[in-house]
């Protein structure tokens, strides 16, 4: 229970010291800094895994089936590593939402920070249920896995274009039934008073569409997980730290997201791969190892293939 409360400890001082330090003035975040600070959460999270060996190695975590130090540190890393390819959707996605909510570049890092905020509590629940779930009734890995198959086949096989009409979006159309929003940007605030008349700003509204977007993926994210492991700690602190660099990537890739297109192909061949996984679990268990490295291997020909393609058509 003490690793549980230092770690949520930890993300809120992180969070704390982002918002009130580093990003206390609304402004404008380079692709350099974003690549820095992305460069910087990587290497956090994967310095974690060695705290995850000395957690596991000590039994300072509570399971209910051990699990060997360096099995729970590959586990930890290949968790990480499927949440972190899996957001890339949701770059896609959050760039889409403040491109139709003409959000302006120094507010968005404020929605985002407090997306995160809810991010964490709605995944904390999402994976508290799917760890009962997946412990209780062992049929669930057969549900999760077919799932997960069907979301990467529907990847592949729909190539529609995704457009946003911001108040043809249901939130929208709800928060308006109870509180009128503003038709402009009132700097970084959320919520205004005009004529003693409470409004919402389109701030406040693109952040509640980025939370409902961010549960949708977590149905694909957080069953994907569960075919690494459904230890508690693992599965939650893996999503954590990918959702804790999400920002910085977004900042980072937000400009060049063309050039990482057949990074959609990666993430096709992921869910597939852990869809499978999952499918199989009873008859045969698929080595950590292999699943780090098909993963690494599929996140790296992805970019480098985007890379390449996108340098040939310049």
């Amino acid at each position: 229970m003490t690793a549980w409360i230092l770690f949520i400890v930890s993300v809120l001082f992180f969070l704390a010291v982002d918002l009130g330090i580093f990003n206390k003035i609304p402004r404008v975040i380079s692709s350099k800094e974003a690549g820095i600070w992305t460069g910087i959460w990587v290497a956090i999270s994967i310095a974690f895994s060695g705290i995850i060996y000395v957690l596991y190695d000590n039994n300072w975590i509570l399971n209910s089936t051990s699990i060997a130090p360096e099995v729970a540190t590959i586990k930890f890393i290949t968790g990480y590593l499927i949440e972190l390819s899996l957001s890339v959707d949701n770059i896609f996605v959050i760039a889409l939402i403040f491109t139709s909510f003409k959000i302006p570049l120094k507010y968005q890092h404020r929605v985002l920070f407090w997306g995160i905020i809810g991010a964490i509590i709605f995944r904390g629940l999402m994976i508290y249920f799917g760890v009962v779930l997946v412990t209780k009734f062992y049929w669930m890995n057969y549900v999760f896995g077919l799932f997960l198959v069907f979301t990467a086949l529907k990847m592949l096989f729909q190539n529609e274009e995704v457009a946003l009409d911001p108040q043809k979006t249901f939130v929208f159309k709800l928060i308006n039934k109870f509180i009128p929003v503003t038709k402009t940007i009132e700097g970084e605030h959320f919520f205004v008073k005009q004529n003693l008349k409470n409004y919402v700003t389109p701030l406040f509204v693109a952040l509640l569409v980025i939370e409902v977007m961010d549960v949708i993926f977590a149905l694909d994210s957080v069953p994907a997980i569960f075919a690494i492991t459904s230890d508690p700690f693992i599965v939650f602190s893996s999503n954590i730290f990918a959702i804790l660099g999400l920002r910085s990537l977004y900042f980072f890739l937000a400009n060049m997201l063309e050039k990482f297109s057949y990074l959609e192909y990666s993430l096709i061949a992921i869910l597939i791969f852990v869809g499978i996984k999952m499918l199989i679990h009873h008859y045969y268990e698929i080595s950590e190892w292999i699943s780090l490295v098909f993963i690494a291997t599929s996140l790296g020909v992805g970019v480098l293939v985007s890379l390449k393609m996108s340098s040939n058509k310049e």
